[in-house]
């Protein structure tokens, strides 16, 4: 399923009154996404836990003419109390969600190390994080049999399933009928134990940026069991690795800037119902077709 450059009016399903949450999105790629929607006629409330931050990447899209469709929220996806209170404030202030973005991430990492020092705060932000958010938020998405609503989770080729090379993990996470959010959660705390014990390094785990492509790997798998919950919700859910992005997070380093990554992952939001799949995972242009990711 290829992409093009811009959405088509044939297919265009969306206007000023869908409403897009895009979390992390005072800088990168989730400022850029958030930029995107707002530049095709959706109205887009961005996030960031800072505050300060949050406004400047507010007003400075606002000065680009973006000011009726863009708005801000603060949000600390690592914090219950933060989420909670946002899901309060999006109902009495918007009360319906049609895409739901889940870009916010952390890694403490430098491109070339491999520390898991700060395992537990990646696990909580990257992957409880979107989780607590979505379960918030999924009263308010728009339902209706003609009208898809939309879940997209920026993610990671590093969790994608064949980087595990312990078999009694990748034995769990790809028993797809009998996979359960318990399971995931098992391997999760299996994995922080070995961080805690110092054992985690020969124990099958991925190998590069260990403690980001564990966090990625529950959030793909808990957004196939998501995905497979929902279906009949006419809410799809999906995973979408940017690639090698140029962003603070990888050093400024990468093979495409985050206008570019933005551009994709905002036409993947916005595919058109009759093209719209669920349980995916895409690494660019197109969704896989097979689900074992």
């Amino acid at each position: 399923m290829e992409l093009r450059q811009d959405p088509s009016s044939s297919t265009r399903w969306w206007g000023k009154e869908t409403r897009a949450i895009v979390t992390g999105g005072n800088r990168g790629i989730g400022l850029a996404i958030g930029k995107r929607l707002a530049e095709l006629g959706v109205t887009v409330i961005l996030t960031a836990r800072d505050a300060k931050k949050g406004k400047e990447a507010l007003e400075l899209l606002r000065n680009e003419g973006l000011g009726d469709y863009i708005h801000f929220s603060v949000l600390d996806v690592s914090d219950p109390h933060s989420v909670s209170a946002f899901a309060t404030w999006f109902k009495l202030n918007f009360g319906v969600l049609d895409i739901l973005v889940n870009n916010a991430a952390v890694s403490f990492n430098g491109l070339y190390e491999n520390s898991v020092k700060h395992a537990e705060i990646v696990i909580k932000t990257n992957f409880y994080g979107p989780k607590l958010l979505i379960e918030a938020l999924l009263p308010f998405f728009r339902r209706s049999s003609t009208h898809k609503s939309r879940i997209l989770n920026f993610s990671s080729r590093l969790g994608l399933i064949h980087n595990v090379k312990n078999k009694n993990i990748r034995a769990i996470l790809e028993d797809e009928e009998n996979l359960s959010e318990e399971k995931i959660e098992g391997v999760i705390k299996l994995f922080l134990e070995q961080v805690k014990e110092g054992r985690w390094e020969n124990e099958g785990w991925p190998k590069e940026w260990t403690d980001y492509a564990v966090s990625k790997l529950a959030l793909n798998a808990y957004s196939k069991i998501l995905a497979r919950r929902l279906r009949d919700s006419n809410i799809s859910v999906n995973c979408f690795c940017p690639g090698f992005t140029r962003t603070g997070m990888t050093g400024g380093k990468g093979s495409r800037t985050a206008d570019i990554a933005a551009n994709i992952g905002a036409q993947l939001a916005l595919l058109p119902p009759q093209s719209l799949q669920t349980g995916k995972f895409s690494m660019g242009q197109s969704f896989f077709l097979h689900s074992r990711f």
